[in-house]
């Protein structure tokens, strides 16, 4: 199933942030922690060419963080810049400018040996909606500029935020390609909720958790939901958690609409624990 949606404010975004790509010395690109493979935007890649890039690996607290190290490598095997936040932590904040600064050092050598005085270094803040990118810039900016929201698309137009003197941000929306070709990738994407829900079925992504979870997690679905045999019966989960968790119709029959939704939300709101959704290994 391929799930397409690109709203016309994220094309004039890709426009916009084509035309000043060149007015930056690099680029930070946001991902979520839990699935930073499926969160960057290939789209993204291709407007990117050679311009420099760090990535931050952004809700590190949420994810599992033995896989969050692995991420960690497998960028730096790429020649990538990357590390992993959470946006709450000072010192996380204080990673991310310090980073940023060892990596506009040789533009700015340059422009210094041209006899340009020396002026902030400028970067690109990129990444799909959701991921915190507007909770980021307000901490580093150390003020309330960016608009902040717990669904995708907040952030509508471009603006500059400086940082202290270390360097100046472009913010710009949160930019989706236009269709996923992979549906695991929607799903992890709907999971954590980046892409509006009423693009896939609630069903379809608790079934997808559920199955993650007895892959990868299994001692999960034992202390949350007291699961420890038929999962592959997807029926039996369901009215094993809808039971317990209360979703009951007239007549005592399960609500299974009700029991998808506390399943989604159980891993959205971390009441599952950190959780990775993708590892390193899953790219094709």
């Amino acid at each position: 199933m391929v799930i397409q949606w690109f709203p016309g404010h994220m094309a004039k975004a890709k426009r916009e942030v084509q035309e000043k790509l060149k007015l930056v010395d690099f680029v930070i690109e946001l991902v979520d922690a839990r699935v930073p493979n499926s969160s960057q935007n290939p789209l993204l890649q291709q407007l990117l060419n050679n311009k420099s890039k760090m990535i931050i690996l952004m809700k590190d607290d949420l994810a599992d963080k033995k896989i969050t190290e692995e991420w960690l490598s497998y960028f730096k095997s790429q020649n990538i810049t990357s590390i992993a936040i959470d946006v709450n932590n000072r010192k996380d904040i204080q990673k991310v400018i310090q980073t940023a600064k060892e990596l506009a050092e040789e533009k700015m050598e340059r422009l210094k040996k041209k006899g340009i005085r020396p002026r902030p270094a400028r970067a690109m803040i990129v990444g799909i909606p959701n991921v915190g990118k507007s909770t980021l810039i307000n901490r580093l900016a150390n003020k309330k500029i960016a608009k902040t929201g717990d669904r995708p698309g907040v952030t509508k137009s471009q603006q500059w935020i400086k940082v202290k003197k270390d360097f100046e941000l472009l913010d710009t929306p949160g930019i989706l390609w236009p269709k996923f070709e992979e549906e695991i990738t929607g799903l992890r994407l709907a999971a954590i909720g980046t892409i509006k829900d009423q693009l896939l079925a609630m069903d379809d992504i608790a079934v997808f958790i559920i199955r993650f979870l007895k892959e990868y997690y299994p001692s999960i679905l034992t202390e949350r939901y007291q699961i420890t045999d038929n999962v592959d019966d997807m029926a039996m989960v369901f009215e094993t958690i809808g039971r317990r968790r209360g979703c009951l119709e007239a007549g005592g029959k399960v609500n299974y609409d009700k029991t998808a939704e506390i399943i989604v939300q159980d891993l959205r709101n971390s009441k599952l624990g950190p959780i990775s959704l993708e590892q390193p290994n899953m790219i094709e």
